[in-house]
C-alpha cells in the first residue's frame, strides 16, 4: 500500500490529468491506476532509473498477462506521471522516455455484422423495465455510434426532436440524429419506463438509471452487456457497436469525412481505420466469389 505522502501525490496527479491536461474519466481512471501500483513499489520518484521502471513494467507484464495494447497504456500513465513531476520540480528528466518498446501493429477495431447486431438487440427482454431500458441503451449506443461514457453522461435535456446532443472527449459537442428504431424505444422509455425507475427522485438529470432511480455507471452498462452477449452466444463489447454504427455507415456508402463528425474524431486518420475493416470484407467476398466460379 502507498504511504500517506504518495497518496497525497496521487490525488493531486489526479487533478492535473482532469483540470490541466482534460483527460476522460476513464483515460484518469486508468493512469490512476497504474501509477498507484508504481508507487506501492516504494521507488525513489526523484531518482529512479529508466532500466529500473523498465524492469518493473516487464514484471508487470508477466504478473498480469498483460497485451501490447495494455502495455502501451501503461507507458503512457508513467510518462505522463513524469512529465508531472518534471512540472512539479521532483526531477528534470523523464527516464520512462528512455524505455524502448516494440512496435504494436495496427489492430484493426472488433466489428459485428448487421445481423449479429440485430440478434443482439433483439435477445434482450424487454417486458420489464430494466430489460426495456437496456435495449434502449443499447440501441441508442448503436444508432449514434456512442462510447459507453458518452450514454452514461447523458441528460434527459440532451434529447430533442429526433436529435441527441452528446459531450464527448475533451469537451467536444456534438449533435447526432437518432434512427427511427432507437427513436421509438427511447420514447417510449422517456414517457413509461424511466419514470417508473426514478420514481420520487424527480430530480434526477441523468437519462438513463438504474432501480434505484439513480445514474448509471460504465460498470453496470458494460456488465448488463456482457450478460446479453452471453446469452446470444455473440462474441462482443460495449465499443463493438460503435465500431459497428461507423462500418456500416461506410459500407452503406456514407463518406470518411461525415463518419468522423458522427463519430467525434478529432483527426480523420482515426475514422479511416474503418475503411481497412470494409475493405477487409469486400476482399473476403470477392475471394469467396471466385473461389465458387473456379471450375472443377
Amino acid at each position: 500500500m502507498a504511504d500517506p505522502a504518495s497518496l497525497l501525490l496521487l490525488e493531486e496527479y489526479r487533478d492535473y490529468l482532469g483540470l490541466q491536461r482534460r483527460l476522460s474519466e476513464a483515460t484518469q481512471s486508468v493512469y490512476e491506476h497504474e501509477v498507484r501500483l508504481l508507487l506501492e513499489q516504494g521507488m525513489d520518484l526523484g531518482s529512479v532509473k529508466a532500466h529500473e521502471i523498465e524492469v518493473y513494467v516487464q514484471h508487470q507484464v508477466v504478473q498480469r498477462t498483460l497485451s501490447e495494447r495494455s502495455v502501451g497504456k501503461m507507458l503512457s500513465a508513467l510518462r505522463s506521471f513524469f512529465t508531472y513531476l518534471q512540472l512539479q520540480k521532483v526531477r528534470i528528466d523523464n527516464p520512462v522516455l528512455l524505455i524502448q518498446r516494440s512496435h504494436q501493429p495496427a489492430l484493426l477495431p472488433q466489428v459485428a455484422t448487421l445481423k449479429q447486431v440485430e440478434a443482439l438487440l433483439e435477445s434482450i427482454d424487454t417486458s420489464d423495465a430494466l430489460g426495456y431500458r437496456d435495449r434502449t441503451i443499447f440501441e441508442l449506443i448503436y444508432s449514434c455510434g456512442l462510447r459507453i461514457s458518452e450514454a452514461c453522461n447523458l441528460e434527459v435535456s440532451d434529447y430533442q426532436s429526433g436529435y441527441l446532443r452528446v459531450l464527448g472527449k475533451r469537451g467536444k459537442l456534438r449533435i447526432l440524429p437518432v434512427g427511427e428504431v432507437a427513436h421509438s424505444f427511447l420514447k417510449t422509455y422517456l414517457e413509461e419506463v424511466r419514470p417508473s425507475l426514478v420514481g420520487a427522485k424527480r430530480s434526477v438529470k441523468a437519462l438513463f438509471v438504474g432501480r434505484r432511480g439513480r445514474k448509471l455507471t460504465r460498470q453496470a452498462i458494460y456488465k448488463r452487456f456482457m450478460m446479453y452477449t452471453g446469452l446470444s452466444d455473440i462474441e462482443a463489447k460495449v465499443h463493438t457497436l460503435r465500431h459497428s454504427f461507423a462500418t456500416h455507415l461506410l459500407e452503406g456508402g456514407a463518406d470518411l469525412r461525415s463518419v468522423q463528425e458522427l463519430l467525434g474524431h478529432s483527426d480523420i486518420k482515426t475514422t479511416q481505420i474503418y475503411t481497412h475493416v470494409d475493405t477487409t470484407a469486400l476482399q473476403d467476398a470477392y475471394r469467396r466469389f471466385h473461389k465458387e466460379e473456379e471450375p472443377s
